[in-house]
């Protein structure tokens, strides 16, 4: 069976690889345990100076919901509030590559990362409302933050999707890169980090943070108190079963 999360340290550079093209590169709980492994090693290994997080043809479609829902809900939260924790407080610079759909945590995350490279054919979406769920990752601060207050609302309250360009314009990623050099840019953007002053990269990177770093805590606390409560929904459980049931659901009856 083919590991679903590829890590490779070369040199300077640790390289978290999702690999689960066949489901578009879901989230499993299993992988959330693998990335938060691997980001803890690369943060602990004086050797690294820059990890990378890459996707295939599709960088994320969001978490595993069947894995979730297995997992029996609360249980399911835990491996990914400790990757968020593990990402948030990397302590040196983070490098996305994005093709494809980056849907849920697959655009939320980019929020934590440094820099992010993206190809003309990412798709971003963030539809926790539709699951009748509540944002996490702190996005509900990060993204008014980056992309302005009424774009954020737009995009976490109706969950519609948005293209590279929009991504770009918003501030979410760093370059749009062509579709056939995506791999060599991201590796270019690494090498060209990895060669700078360690500790002054690090110092720099938190000193960036540093305004926002009790935020994004308080930010993500208040998430996913809301996200425990609303996951116990009967929202939630009608957008859930839809999901599974590959039907439109039915909230008219909620209110």
């Amino acid at each position: 069976m083919t590991d679903p999360v590829l890590t490779e340290t070369k040199g300077p550079v640790a390289t978290l690889r999702l690999n689960r093209p066949e489901k578009k590169n879901a989230i499993s709980l299993a992988m959330y345990q693998g990335m938060t492994a691997a980001l803890k090693a690369a943060a602990e290994d004086p050797a690294v100076r820059v990890a990378v997080i890459r996707g295939g043809d599709d960088f994320s479609a969001g978490n595993d919901i069947a894995d979730f829902l297995a997992a029996g809900g609360d249980a399911g939260l835990k491996p990914i509030l400790d990757f968020l924790d593990a990402l948030s407080g990397f302590p040196k610079p983070v490098v996305a590559g994005v093709r494809g759909a980056a849907i849920g945590i697959g655009t939320t995350l980019l929020l934590h990362c440094d820099v992010v490279l993206a190809t003309p054919s990412a798709r971003f979406a963030l539809p926790f409302v539709q699951l009748g769920l509540v944002p996490e990752a702190a996005s509900s601060l990060l993204l008014p933050a980056v992309a302005g207050r009424l774009k954020a609302s737009w995009w976490l309250l109706t969950g519609e999707g948005f293209d590279a360009e929009a991504a770009l314009q918003a501030g979410l990623i760093t370059r749009l890169i062509g579709e056939t050099t995506l791999d060599a840019e991201i590796d270019a953007a690494a090498a060209r980090l990895a060669a700078l002053p360690p500790a002054a990269i690090r110092q720099t990177k938190a000193l960036l943070r540093a305004p926002q770093e009790a935020a994004v805590r308080e930010a993500m606390t208040r998430e996913v108190q809301a996200f425990a409560v609303q996951l116990k929904s009967a929202e939630a459980k009608e957008a859930f079963t839809a999901f599974l049931e590959k039907r439109k659901p039915d909230f008219s009856r909620f209110e």
